[in-house]
Order: C-alpha cells, then sequence, then structure tokens
C-alpha cells in the first residue's frame, strides 16, 4: 500500500492519544482537539483499515519560524520510511506557507532519522518546568 502523508488529515480526537499510547507515550487526551486548534499544521497517514498509523505537527506563530514536535509512527509500520515521509511532507508545507525556519528538538539516537528528513544537526538547549 501507498502510505501518503496528508496535510491537515480529518481526525477525530481520540485518533492521536491512541496513536501516542501504541508507541508508549501518554495519551494526553487533554490536549486535543486544542491541538489542531493552535498548531499551523499537522500531517497524519492511515493504513488500508483507515488507521492512523502516523502523526506530525508543526505549531508556531506561522511567521518565519515553525517548530515540529511528535513525530509517531506506530511501531507495525515503523522501519518502512512512513516517518521520514511525514517530515518531509511537513518541511515541504512549511516552505510553501512561507516559514523559513523549522526547528525540532530530539533523542541523540534519533538524528540520523531527521537528517534522512532533512534536517542539519546543531547545538541548543532545553528548558524544562520543574513542575513537570
Amino acid at each position: 500500500m501507498n502510505y501518503t502523508p496528508i496535510i491537515n488529515l480529518s481526525l477525530a480526537n481520540h485518533e492521536v492519544p491512541n496513536l501516542r499510547e501504541q508507541v508508549g507515550w501518554g495519551r494526553r487526551d487533554q490536549d486535543y482537539p486544542a491541538l489542531f486548534e493552535r498548531c499551523n499544521f499537522w500531517a497524519g497517514v492511515r493504513n488500508e483499515s483507515d488507521q492512523l498509523i502516523a502523526f506530525g505537527y508543526i505549531c508556531g506563530m506561522g511567521l518565519e519560524h515553525g517548530y515540529m514536535e511528535d513525530i509517531i509512527v506506530h511501531p507495525q509500520f515503523q522501519k518502512k520510511g512512513i516517518g521520514v515521509m511525514v517530515v518531509r511532507t511537513l518541511l515541504t508545507e512549511a516552505e510553501r506557507v512561507g516559514l523559513e525556519i523549522v526547528t525540532v528538538s530530539y533523542e541523540e539516537n534519533k538524528t540520523n532519522f531527521y537528517q534522512a528528513g532533512g534536517f542539519t544537526t546543531g547545538s541548543g538547549g532545553l528548558w524544562q518546568s520543574k513542575n513537570k
């Protein structure tokens, strides 16, 4: 099957939390539908059974800079290039809408994945609330 990422794929509120849970992340049900209302755009991929198998989004002010987050691929569909396609689709859409810079934070073991998607590795910093 041809797994093609679709920008702003129509999604029910439970679909991304279900996918997050399947990869071992917290569901974060409270984030949906607010995320769809606040982010610039998202991309999703469905399988032949119409199940959401991949997701990611870019958020920001919509001016020059955006931030990519939550690139998720269902465990049964990982290592097939679907995640890289989601990243590239999001970057193509970013360019189309005029975002000139997109940043992403990731664990060191994901460097090759994001480089394959088009990112250049650089230095940066991370601040995290102690109230987490």
